[in-house]
């Protein structure tokens, strides 16, 4: 992000814990050298494999997954491949056990979409946290709906990630409502609610002030096929 846009955001994580960025503000930000990556961006979210953990035995989502590790240098990179934990404390459907997911490929994590998302967000977060070597987990999730099974985006309900920050963004919505992103204080008190709809359309959470849920997802036209895809980032502070 250009220097005024970091500064609106970083200042709005510190007075409510949370952001919502419209599309155009985030693309102009990011300063992608063309239109022509995004295709291929959202397209990396075809063929991936069913969640296989899922608690509630719901079939609606997809993911892949990766982590890297930035110095407090700034410095990034791709860390190998390893599970995704969660403690029944954050995660009580699904935690409590190492979920292996099939590894984002390095083609996609080297995009520039990606690279410009892990290098902002580190810089941002490295001013509000000084000093912090940061654990980096990147998740694509796709979540289907259908007229037998709605799809849901938080199926562990409002929640924390167990992380420092969450940066949620909107890759595509096909043929679905609702999806309502829902921000909660630590007593679960709603502050606010806004439905990413646009490709680009970004949320950024300070997961220690905040939590956060989503709305499930149906289907407009139930006889057509209706899925939601979002890439979510989350910063930990390392020791």
């Amino acid at each position: 992000m250009n220097a005024d846009s970091r500064l609106i955001v970083m200042q709005a994580l510190r007075e409510t814990g949370f952001a919502f960025v419209p599309a155009e503000a985030v693309k102009d930000a990011l300063r992608l050298p063309d239109d022509d990556q995004w295709p291929a961006f959202a397209a990396s979210w075809d063929g991936m494999a069913r969640d296989q953990y899922m608690g509630d035995g719901g079939r609606y989502r997809f993911r892949r997954y990766a982590t890297l590790a930035a110095d407090k240098a700034g410095k990034i990179s791709v860390a190998p491949h390893q599970p995704h934990y969660q403690s029944t404390d954050y995660n009580r459907l699904n935690g409590g056990v190492a979920r292996w997911f099939e590894p984002i490929p390095h083609t996609v994590l080297e995009c520039p979409v990606l690279t410009r998302i892990f290098a902002t967000g580190t810089a941002m977060f490295s001013v509000l946290k000084p000093n912090t070597a940061w654990h980096i987990e990147v998740h694509q999730f796709r979540i289907q709906a259908s007229a037998s099974e709605a799809g849901k985006p938080t199926p562990e309900g409002v929640h924390r990630d167990g992380v420092d920050f969450v940066v949620v963004m909107m890759v595509t919505r096909r043929n679905i409502e609702s999806g309502t992103t829902t921000i909660h204080s630590p007593d679960g008190a709603l502050l606010d609610k806004f439905t990413l709809t646009k490709p680009f359309d970004t949320a950024l959470l300070d997961d220690h002030r905040c939590l956060h849920g989503v709305t499930p997802v149906t289907p407009l036209d139930p006889s057509q096929p209706a899925w939601r895809d979002v890439l979510v980032v989350t910063w930990r502070a390392r020791p």
